[in-house]
């Protein structure tokens, strides 16, 4: 099993069978941000309180979910990196980060766009914003410790530590509504019992957020395919393959 693990795990391997998750991924999240979006802007209804303006939510809420599960994918890897040295490891956690903070970046932004109607203003220290903007320094500082070491892989290692590390604020995220007074609106659809959300509303966020995440998947196929191209170019079984 631990012989089959490593052979999967190898960049020569996954150079063959990237090519295959970026078509498959990709397709998936268009054929479902394209549904989902039409769901949420044409036919779900207008909400009673906001009207129009709730219709952000399904860029909004995909993105921050997506923000915390990119870091947490990350942390994972990085773990694998530094307990087994895999070097497909690495390179996820390499390309994890730059698609990890476009999405906590689009998920402050939209946030700020949609908090300025309801609040009266972009930006409060609010504890579930202060967190998501902790979270995109922790992705930043993932790239930038990546970069600042000349051997790639002590940089891909240093910066796997960092993501473990920082691993800790994606729970302080999530339960920042709960444990601390927040303007931010707390749990609408991961209640245990019920979402307190319409289903004509709910059908179409779940639909984005699964396209977001089939898009985060085509792009991290993409990018570790790149990684392993610069990074292995000298190999012979690169120029074969090439």
């Amino acid at each position: 099993m631990w012989t089959w693990f490593h052979r999967l795990s190898s960049p020569p391997t996954f150079y063959r069978w990237g090519r295959t998750l970026q078509w498959v991924f990709g397709i998936a999240a268009l054929l479902l941000i394209v549904v989902g979006t039409y769901g949420g802007l044409v036919l779900a209804p207008a909400d009673y309180q906001q009207g129009d303006a709730f219709r952000i939510i399904y860029v909004h809420v995909p993105s921050a979910w997506l923000s915390m599960f990119v870091y947490m994918t990350m942390a994972v890897a990085g773990g694998v990196a530094l307990i087994w040295r895999m070097k497909l490891a690495e390179l996820f956690v390499v390309a994890a980060a730059p698609i990890g903070a476009a999405f906590t970046a689009l998920a402050l932004l939209t946030g700020m766009l949609w908090g300025e109607p309801m609040w009266g203003t972009y930006w409060v220290w609010d504890a579930r914003l202060t967190s998501e903007l902790v979270l995109l320094f922790l992705y930043l500082g993932v790239i930038a410790l990546n970069g600042a070491f000349e051997d790639p892989r002590r940089g891909a290692r240093a910066a796997s530590v960092l993501a473990l590390i920082g691993v800790i604020n994606v729970p302080i995220i999530h339960y920042s509504v709960e444990w601390w007074n927040s303007l931010h609106q707390g749990a609408t659809i991961t209640k245990f019992d019920s979402p307190s959300i319409s289903k004509d509303m709910l059908w179409p966020l779940l639909l984005n957020a699964l396209g977001f995440m089939c898009y985060y998947g085509a792009l991290q196929s993409l990018r570790i395919r790149a990684l392993i191209l610069s990074r292995e170019r000298d190999a012979r079984w690169i120029r074969q393959a090439v």
